[in-house]
């Protein structure tokens, strides 16, 4: 197998190079979307014996890698917030990429507090959900294990608390402003 995976890098490596450089239209970005999508498929080389069409499957690894960087980045980004119609409880892991000054390192502590004191106003059982899911990173499958629920139960609970989550800081003036200003 370690012959073949060569032979495919070899035969590949410069398309999704470029696909990435597309992607990203970044050189370093795309160097580095390109060693995820490598380790990826070192990762998942076992599934090469089903694929019928190596290059398709190499493009969907690149083009799902660069989507899920994105949603990353876009959770995480603190600019979120500026959109209140697409408040999303992503918030809640409000991580900046670049060394934080003190004063934004306050304003993030301001923010997570504003967002835990939310959190803690929902029902127990989304509030379980949240913190499982946001604050403690398990996957649907693990929190529904904890919980004794099926998957879809999990789904179903994290949007309805997003949604109330959503509710209560639209109708709180002070955290509304906070986030809107973050």
């Amino acid at each position: 197998m370690q012959v073949q995976l060569e032979e495919i890098y070899e035969e590949y490596n410069r398309y999704i190079y470029y696909l990435s450089l597309k992607l990203t239209k970044n050189q370093v970005e795309a160097e580095d979307l390109m060693q995820e999508v490598w380790v990826k498929v070192v990762r998942y080389e076992s599934y090469m014996k089903e694929v019928d069409h190596v290059k398709a499957w190499l493009t969907t690894i690149c083009m799902n890698t660069f989507r899920d960087r994105y949603r990353k980045q876009v959770r995480r980004s603190k600019y979120v917030a500026n959109q209140p119609e697409q408040l999303d409880i992503s918030l809640l892991d409000l991580i900046a990429a670049d060394v934080l000054t003190v004063e934004e390192q306050l304003e993030k502590e301001d923010v997570g507090e504003m967002i835990r004191s939310k959190v803690s106003e929902l029902d127990g059982i989304y509030q379980k959900t949240v913190m499982y899911f946001y604050v403690h990173q398990f996957s649907l499958i693990e929190i529904a294990e904890v919980m004794k629920v099926s998957i879809g139960t999990v789904k179903s609970r994290l949007f309805r608390a997003k949604q109330r989550l959503k509710e209560l800081i639209m109708n709180d003036e002070f955290a509304k402003d906070s986030l809107v200003l973050a």
